[in-house]
């Protein structure tokens, strides 16, 4: 028998003394739907469908007498000031991202219940017919409102974007409302039920927005002091708490436990009269009510999302009084961002065959590296880098400290990883990556750190406080996976975003860190990155922040133009491994070499310009001409195309980062994800060596880049438009371009040319003598003080660049 379609689509608490139903569809009668509580079998307080308003004020629409109305209210979205931007409507009815400059489409000003709004009305008739559609609003520069997750009409389509929908059978008269007795507690949900002559259906209620809004102010983690230790977590749905802690690790069955009592709402803690600094812990939690729904198991321990230190993944936390953390010199100034040349590297990469003496346990990790930088041989150092990107050194999901992995798994935001460290289980990370840093800044090195704050590895300990509060779900209760690791943090809910916050800054202010890269940051959101760049600047101006615009959902490097960030720039990483093989076009070299002004960027230094970086296959394998993609072996077009590129990376306005390794033609045979590949990621440092001049090259571009004369390549703030001229070969994509043109930064041209071509080609340069100025570069040497023979022939004021060439003059 077929079974009658359900009354009920979804009911959800919207504060802590109202609730809200969503019926299938519209009821169309006058009286109150037949919906009654399961606890005491009354009808529910209060019910009263809910007003246009209020319906279009978490829906995006509603409708009334065939008009559809669209409203906004710009204090949903305080930092897109929507009252500087004209915003339309876009969806399954005017072809989405068309709908932007369409009058038809734009909302304009308006007032609702004494709010300000925008609003638009159109037939509905225009929008729907029959079945149910999607939309969503847009600014005027494409920047899309994101909508609420627990929006009444949320849909996702096949990329996992939430929309609005409109259903034509639910046009806002199927919403009705009721109240209840405040709790002090979000640990219950409870269930309705629809109870009517031959039919009964009942639907458990959800928690809606307002929980998603739950936070504390509390300082969360362990505070150890004289004669007492605090331990607090935030675990707002849990209906109890315990605390483990012990002395000696070998033997945990010595653990005491204290339960902990709710000292707010959301916030849960437990005191002990002693500090037990160097004591492991780890917390337990319950839920009588719904572990479906919030991924509490009691019988798993969960590492203190503020440890900071751990054993290892699993924990447990290890009790650590601050006021025995050491603090650094605060004398290190961090280069200017248009200044900075960034290498991008793994802290055991590094150390792992690094040609100084250290113990084999101290390749593993900080210990072993920072004993490298303080070396008079220092790679990094020797090539004129001064800022190191390291892969993430967080606590991540791998316990074993010989296993490698690249670490983008963490499991607490706090601590060091401790397979980096000689004695984890004393919390030896927290020094030894103090060291780390510090020898870095003695080195004249900043320091970035690449941080995953977009997903967590297994243990997934926030999961088990509350998987619904700090991850994306999907309706069925399902971790959206749009980082492509399993799981999608919910980086927006309160206690999430100020996790993040709070850890970073404890990065900068315990160990000194100058900044952060931070993967996946599509996933993080824009509103929260902008919250992250307030705060951090507050800490220290100075402050480096770039950005991985992008992820398997979207890419918002345009979006963070408004902002303080550098973007990762993979249109550039893309290009250049094509046009340095005789691809490409005349425009695209221009405006890499510009930085990528107007579109990605207000100014260079927004975008971090490479070729290579740790994912996928590394330079040298994808444009090696040997087969398997393997440049173990490099030819001499393999060598002259690695040449090119790195005259074309430093001479392109903007922030250049090479990946460990390149100078010396590393190569890892081919493999195209070397994430658990120690044995092909470890440089091997002889090849510098072996491939002397590239090495040597690659350095002389660098200290020449930020050399006094260099400062042509790295303007600060947005250079005048006609800073850069171009100069094209006719049917080629070889060019010249000639930098402060204008002499909008003083004296001092410099001009830059270019044939990634196998045959010879001819610029004409007019406006400027070349034949005067000073050749300094070309594709295998470089001498400052001017090259002294096979200068590059420069005839009736054209240039002949050979095949496979570069060039570069001083005036």
């Amino acid at each position: 028998m077929k079974k009658p379609p359900k009354k009920i689509a979804a009911a959800r608490w919207i504060s802590a003394s109202s609730g809200l139903v969503e019926l299938s569809k519209d009821w169309k009668r006058e009286d109150l739907p037949p919906l009654f509580s399961t606890l005491d079998g009354t009808p529910l307080k209060d019910m009263r469908r809910a007003s246009p308003q209020f319906f279009a004020e978490r829906s995006g629409y509603y409708i009334e007498e065939g008009m559809i109305t669209f409203v906004v209210y710009p204090g949903h979205y305080p930092n897109f000031e929507l009252e500087n931007r004209a915003l339309y409507v876009a969806g399954d009815f005017n072809q989405w991202g068309n709908a932007i400059g369409q009058k038809s489409w734009k909302l304009k000003p308006g007032e609702r219940e004494g709010r300000e709004c925008l609003e638009l009305n159109v037939p509905g008739n225009r929008c729907y017919e029959r079945k149910w559609v999607q939309f969503k609003f847009i600014t005027n520069d494409g920047q899309w409102l994101e909508v609420p997750a627990d929006a009444p009409n949320v849909g996702y389509d096949a990329h996992g974007h939430r929309n609005f929908r409109i259903h034509p059978h639910q046009t806002g008269r199927h919403i009705f409302t009721f109240s209840r007795s405040r709790l002090d507690s979000f640990d219950g949900e409870g269930v309705i039920l629809w109870k009517e002559e031959g039919y009964e259906e009942e639907a458990a209620l959800l928690q809606g927005d307002y929980f998603l809004n739950a936070r504390t102010d509390l300082t969360l983690g362990t505070m150890a002091e004289k004669n007492q230790t605090i331990f607090r977590l935030f675990a707002s749905r849990a209906t109890g708490a315990s605390v483990s802690f012990y002395k000696d690790l070998q033997n945990s069955g010595g653990k005491q436990i204290l339960e902990m009592k709710r000292v707010e709402a959301t916030t849960w803690e437990a005191d002990f009269p002693l500090n037990l600094h160097g004591y492991y812990y780890h917390f337990n939690l319950e839920d009588d009510h719904h572990q479906e729904h919030t991924g509490i198991d009691p019988e798993i321990d969960i590492l203190d999302p503020y440890a900071l230190a751990a054993v290892g993944p699993g924990g447990p936390g290890i009790v650590w009084d601050r006021s025995l953390i050491e603090p650094l010199p605060d004398n290190f100034t961090p280069p200017a961002m248009e200044d900075l040349v960034i290498m991008e590297a793994h802290v055991r990469d590094l150390a792992a065959k690094a040609p100084t003496p250290l113990e084999d346990c101290e390749r593993l990790g900080f210990s072993g590296f920072g004993k490298w930088v303080e070396s008079e041989e220092f790679y990094i150092k020797s090539l004129g880098i001064n800022a190191v990107e390291l892969q993430p050194v967080q606590q991540y999901d791998v316990g074993d400290a010989e296993f490698y992995q690249w670490g983008y798994m963490p499991v607490n935001f706090f601590a060091p990883h401790g397979g980096y460290s000689l004695v984890p289980e004393r919390g030896s990370q927290i020094r030894e990556f103090q060291d780390l840093v510090a020898a870095c800044h003695r080195r004249g090195l900043a320091v970035i750190m690449d941080v995953v704050y977009n997903h967590t590895g297994e243990p997934n300990h926030l999961g088990h406080i509350d998987k619904h509060y700090f991850f994306e779900l999907d309706p069925q209760g399902n971790f959206f996976n749009w980082s492509g690791t399993g799981n999608t943090l919910r980086c927006s809910s309160p206690m999430a975003q100020r996790l993040i916050i709070e850890s970073l800054i404890h990065f900068m202010i315990v160990y000194g860190v100058d900044g952060f890269r931070f993967d996946l940051a599509e996933l993080v959101g824009l509103d929260v990155l902008k919250e992250i760049e307030r705060a951090l600047k507050k800490v220290r101006p100075s402050v480096i922040l770039i950005a991985e615009p992008w992820s398997y959902r979207g890419h918002i490097a345009q979006k963070l133009k408004s902002t303080g960030y550098s973007s990762w720039n993979d249109g550039y990483r893309d290009f250049m491994r094509q046009y340095l093989r005789g691809h490409g076009d005349v425009e695209g070299i221009q405006y890499y070499l510009a930085g990528s002004t107007g579109h990605l960027t207000v100014f260079p230094a927004q975008t971090i310009n490479y070729v290579e970086s740790h994912d996928d296959r590394c330079w040298l394998d994808d444009i090696t001409e040997n087969p398997g993609h393997n440049g173990a072996e490099p030819t001499f077009l393999d060598r002259r195309r690695t040449h090119l590129m790195i005259a074309v990376l430093m001479s392109s306005l903007g922030i250049p980062m090479i990946s460990a390794g390149q100078d010396m033609l590393r190569s890892k045979q081919g493999v195209h994800n070397t994430y658990l590949r120690g044995d092909l990621n470890a440089l091997d440092y002889s090849r510098i060596y072996r491939f002397s001049g590239t090495h040597q090259y690659f350095r002389d571009w660098i200290f020449f880049r930020l050399s006094e004369k260099g400062r042509v390549f790295r303007p600060t703030g947005a250079p005048s438009r006609k800073y850069m001229r171009f100069y094209s070969a006719a049917g080629s994509t070889a060019l010249a371009a000639l930098y402060n043109s204008d002499c909008s930064i003083g004296q001092g041209r410099i001009l830059f040319a270019v044939n990634p071509h196998l045959e010879e080609v001819s610029i004409k340069i007019e406006g400027i003598k070349v034949k005067r100025w000073k050749q300094v570069a070309d594709h295998e040497r470089f001498e400052e003080a001017g090259l002294k023979s096979a200068l590059f022939p420069f005839q009736r004021g054209t240039l002949i660049m050979p095949a496979m060439s570069c060039g570069l003059w001083i005036e």
